[in-house]
């Protein structure tokens, strides 16, 4: 039996995808709350960077792969305007439920799509740009959904993969203080679930490190890879191109 981790602990291959959904299960209605206090309104400058550095114009086709509640789906609606075409797709039910009613109050024409990454129901070489948003860390196996994002994307076309990364070296006693004591202890009082939160953190030290995650996407296809440490590298801006 094949073994992968779920934050710090060891389990089955097939387990991991269960309790990554029972974790995003529980934070759903809370998951944007929660990211404000988390980064103090950061996370929301992180993704407005993704965005206007995407390259993505009037007409192009974005695929928002693990796009939960739809932040940088809506903000793509903007860029491609009416004559273009934006995908929300996400493998959570309660996290798929909370981005499309947002969409919808929004006004936006996006459809929310629920489907595994690692298994994308759409055809090759069809969109302009994919984009996977926080998301990359809680699939089982990255390199299937690399290769599939690969596969779906142009030729010219781009992958954006904003996630957690390693953090400058010295800052790092003080950010793992902030994500094992002080996480947990907000997960707990905002979201009655202090459990989840402590998965979130460790998921974050156990995701590859900026040269490994630009390596992946290497060995998944992609011609040309570079990242931007945002943060002191807190979170990092992957950008890969399929030639």
């Amino acid at each position: 039996m094949t073994s992968t981790h779920f934050g710090f602990e060891t389990v089955a291959e097939e387990e991991k995808a269960k309790k990554v959904g029972q974790v995003f299960h529980s934070v759903a209605r809370r998951y944007d709350l929660m990211n404000d206090v988390m980064s103090a309104g950061l996370h929301r400058l992180w993704k407005r960077f993704t965005i206007e550095t995407s390259g993505v114009r009037s007409g192009d086709r974005v695929l928002d792969v693990a796009g939960g509640s739809g932040d940088l789906s809506r903000l793509f609606a903007k860029k491609v305007g009416p004559t273009g075409q934006v995908l929300l797709t996400d493998i959570n039910a309660s996290m798929l439920g909370v981005g499309r009613d947002r969409l919808i109050d929004d006004g936006a024409a996006v459809p929310a799509l629920q489907c595994d990454a690692e298994k994308l129901p759409f055809p090759s070489n069809y969109f302009d740009c994919v984009s996977v948003a926080f998301g990359l860390r809680n699939m089982t196996h990255k390199d299937r959904a690399l290769a599939e994002m690969h596969r779906v994307l142009k030729p010219g076309g781009r992958l954006l993969v904003l996630e957690f990364s390693q953090v400058w070296s010295p800052l790092k006693p003080a950010y793992d203080a902030y994500s094992f004591k002080l996480l947990p202890i907000m997960g707990k009082l905002l979201a009655n679930d202090e459990d989840s939160y402590r998965y979130l953190a460790e998921s974050i030290r156990m995701h590859p490190g900026q040269e490994e995650l630009k390596q992946m996407m290497l060995d998944a296809g992609f011609g040309r890879v570079e990242y931007h440490n945002l943060t002191a590298g807190v979170v990092a801006l992957h950008k890969g191109w399929k030639y």
